[in-house]
């Protein structure tokens, strides 16, 4: 069971997929969101279905500059997050590595590495002068093993594993750093791998109850550790 107090929680990637799904759950659960993701007409939607506290802004995680106001105009009007979750992430099209055009595998890495370090670095100052919070830090089953045809992939979740481990070494007392796998769920990217076979798999509205739980129910005893909802 999850604590009941609300909470205010960073969700990057909430546009679509699981991170969509969360955060309708987290609104739900009472929460206050603080939101992000690269679609600007998605971007007004989530505004417009969920509204005030919670709020939602056009960022791309890749460039620090955009990162750095999105956090300092946040929280120079919001508590800083008790749960950070560093979601956004994108996959590179199904190919063996040397056919991975060197744009594309920048892009995976810039998103799903850089974009998670930019995420950390804005908002965890705040954190810590406030003196608690949990850093989600999602990964994937292919950042604890491998398959052919997603080498940049595999590569950027190995590394969110890493720089979640050493993160969790450098935190002060009371903050936690968690490597979160959602498991395997109906998502578009894993559409893009595994076609319609994808449709097997729970969809992440039927994810996101259990899920949301789950992350919620995250403490300081979680430290460092790589878990899987």
């Amino acid at each position: 069971m999850h604590e009941t107090k609300k909470r205010t929680v960073v969700v990057t990637g909430a546009t679509r997929g699981i991170g969509r799904a969360l955060t309708g759950q987290f609104v739900e659960l009472g929460h206050t969101v603080i939101g992000c993701g690269r679609s600007p007409s998605a971007i007004e939607e989530l505004t417009a279905v969920f509204g005030s506290p919670s709020r939602f802004e056009v960022v791309d995680v890749a460039e620090w500059s955009e990162v750095e106001s999105w956090a300092q105009e946040a929280l120079s009007e919001m508590p800083p997050p008790e749960l950070l979750i560093n979601n956004a992430g994108v996959i590179n099209r199904n190919a063996p590595l040397w056919e991975v055009p060197a744009d594309e595998f920048a892009r995976v890495l810039d998103i799903n590495v850089d974009g998670t370090a930019n995420v950390i670095r804005a908002f965890l100052p705040a954190m810590i002068a406030y003196g608690r919070g949990i850093i989600v830090n999602m990964s994937s089953g292919w950042g604890r093993s491998t398959s052919p045809d997603v080498a940049p992939y595999c590569a950027s979740k190995w590394a969110v594993e890493g720089l979640t481990q050493a993160l969790s070494q450098e935190l002060p007392a009371g903050l936690a750093a968690v490597a979160v796998s959602p498991g395997v769920v109906d998502t578009d990217m894993l559409r893009s791998c595994w076609a319609d076979s994808a449709a097997a798999c729970p969809s992440p509205e039927k994810w996101a109850p259990s899920a949301a739980g789950f992350l919620l129910s995250l403490s300081i005893r979680h430290n460092g550790q790589s878990l899987t909802v």
